[in-house]
């Protein structure tokens, strides 16, 4: 599929329906550029895997209340 759009002053884009619908490209998506071969290619970020921060986020979940005491131990003991 080949759609043609034109960039704005601003130098945006917009990315067609179609394309957003079916890479699942939401509103505040964060996508990055690459060079590929002499080609720019537009992609959805990759998500950096840092066991530190995913551990950190589930330990604010509990901090917030989000948990039970049970995943609470399951955390401290990195059992799943």
């Amino acid at each position: 599929m080949i759609q043609r759009m034109k960039i704005t002053s601003k130098g945006q884009v917009t990315i067609p329906l179609p394309i957003r619908d079916e890479f699942e490209l939401k509103p505040g998506t964060d996508v990055e550029f690459v060079v590929e071969s002499g080609n720019v290619v537009l992609r959805p970020q990759r998500k950096q895997t840092n066991p530190v921060s995913e551990w950190l986020g589930e330990a604010t979940g509990v901090a917030r209340g989000k948990t039970t005491t049970a995943k609470i131990m399951n955390l401290t003991r990195r059992e799943d």
